[in-house]
């Protein structure tokens, strides 16, 4: 069993046991996700490009569970629409390579439709 199932199992546990299941459609999760995605954001907004890079410890700790939210938002969402993420993203992954291959786009920053 992979990683992302394990915390998908938990995470569908977590919300039975507090009867949260009513709250968790798509819809709901999906904006529970966004919003966490913008805390993330929220704790890197006006920082220098080097400064994001080098955290002090009680921020980088504030970004990982940050970063930690919106990943179980996005799980949970996930079954909740019966799609396996893992699987999901290695077929984007494959897709992009299509879109970018690497002889083509390396160090470039450009949309594949610029290219194509």
């Amino acid at each position: 069993m992979s990683g992302f199932q394990d915390l998908t199992e938990r995470l569908a546990q977590f919300a039975k046991e507090r009867d949260w299941e009513q709250f968790h459609s798509p819809k709901n999760l999906a904006m529970a996700l966004i919003v966490e995605a913008g805390e993330l954001v929220e704790q890197l907004q006006w920082l220098r490009e080097e400064e994001s890079h080098a955290l002090p410890e009680a921020q980088r700790q504030a970004v990982s569970e940050e970063a930690a939210d919106v990943l179980l938002y996005l799980l949970r969402f996930c079954d909740r629409l019966g799609i396996d993420l893992e699987q999901a993203a290695w077929a984007k992954i494959e897709k992009n390579a299509a879109k970018y291959p690497a002889d083509k786009v390396r160090g470039s920053a450009r949309k594949y439709t610029d290219y194509l």
